[in-house]
């Protein structure tokens, strides 16, 4: 992998974190967006696919479509395949909650999309993924 190319992996996983870090900040807002909070939250699982894909040379496609980011992934590694029901989860908040009335988002849609990204991120720190990697001097 090239410097450019690790500083991008890099910044594709700073940004998700970033949006999972708001995410968690709003959720001591009352009363919580709670269709932002799981936007963030789809936004942050979205961004950890296309790391992985620019980390394996591979340019990620314009979609905020989960499952497809994890059918490319799984051609990559099929241990992907695990985060199926996640990325199904996850991948209403993409687009339906920028609209109104497209969905109803409830406090236990919060708490499962917190559940899931949670997932997410162990599945990728047991890949040995760092998903908050520091660049090297």
């Amino acid at each position: 992998m090239t410097d450019n190319n690790n500083d991008l992996v890099r910044e594709w996983y700073k940004f998700a974190m970033r949006d999972l870090d708001s995410a968690k900040h709003l959720c001591n807002m009352h009363p919580k967006p709670l269709e932002i909070i799981c936007y963030l939250l789809q936004q942050s699982a979205e961004k950890m696919l296309k790391g992985f894909l620019v980390a394996n040379e591979i340019e990620p496609p314009k979609t905020h479509d989960l499952q497809k980011l994890l059918k490319i992934c799984a051609d990559i590694s099929d241990s992907f395949e695990i985060l199926y029901d996640v990325c199904k989860d996850l991948n209403p908040y993409g687009v339906q909650p920028r609209y109104p009335n497209e969905i109803e988002v409830l406090e236990i849609d919060v708490e499962n999309a917190l559940k899931n990204i949670q997932t997410m991120i162990e599945f990728f720190e047991k890949q040995g993924i760092d998903l908050n990697p520091q660049k090297e001097n």
